[in-house]
């Protein structure tokens, strides 16, 4: 099965951030990490594609039925996430429904990941900009949460776009790694199941199960 409950397949993935030195290894960039996790799939066979005019890198990719994939990391900064995935959407005729945007999410604690059809930005500004070139909020996003600051005097936006400490790091990497398992299972198998999958999983249990020596949940 490869189509999402929508009937639509899954054919272009995003991953949201801030391109640079400046913003690497940022709490905003969350979607950036799990394009890199993507990335480092050899078995996905990744090819750039140097499409004139686009804001953005941009891979094909086949997750093994044959059929090309796309991933794309804008390049615009964060607020202006709508201009590159609109011009490669275009270019490939891809509708909304066969988009899957990855992105961080300040309100779902760090260790948990989101994925939903459809819904509002809720304050995610690469998401916003989105909807707004798109016309809709009818497309699929997975959220990797960030927390929010423990002390009260932390500026939000000072937080976001923070780099990880380095535990934080660490603790994140796993959660990188099973978000883009959830993109390829809901490329693969479709967008419910993913959802089934995804918005279950929690990286404090899956360290709790290591340490007990308990089986982890099956890899894509």
């Amino acid at each position: 099965m490869l189509e999402n409950r929508s009937g639509s397949e899954c054919k272009l993935v995003v991953c949201l951030g801030n391109p640079g030195a400046k913003y690497e290894l940022t709490r905003h960039n969350a979607g950036y990490g799990v394009g890199d996790a993507l990335l480092a799939r050899k078995e996905l066979c990744f090819k750039p594609i140097g499409l004139a005019g686009l804001r953005g890198e941009l891979w094909s990719f086949d997750p093994g039925d044959g059929k090309g994939r796309y991933l794309l990391k804008p390049t615009t900064y964060m607020n202006d996430s709508g201009d590159a995935v609109d011009f490669a959407m275009r270019q490939y005729g891809i509708s909304p429904l066969e988009l899957l945007v990855v992105c961080d999410d300040l309100d779902l604690p760090q260790g948990r990941i989101r994925l939903r059809p459809s819904g509002s930005c809720g304050g995610q500004r690469g998401v916003k900009s989105i909807i707004e070139w798109l016309g809709t909020d009818g497309f699929p996003r997975l959220r990797v949460g960030i927390g929010r600051p423990q002390a009260s005097d932390v500026d939000i936006i000072d937080y976001v776009l923070g780099r990880w400490s380095s535990a934080e790091l660490q603790a994140m990497e796993p959660v990188f790694e099973f978000a883009s398992q959830s993109v390829l299972m809901c490329i693969r198998d479709g967008l419910e199941r993913a959802m089934n999958a995804a918005n279950s999983w929690r990286a404090d249990k899956v360290q709790a199960e290591r340490q007990q020596g308990e089986p982890e949940i099956e890899k894509v």
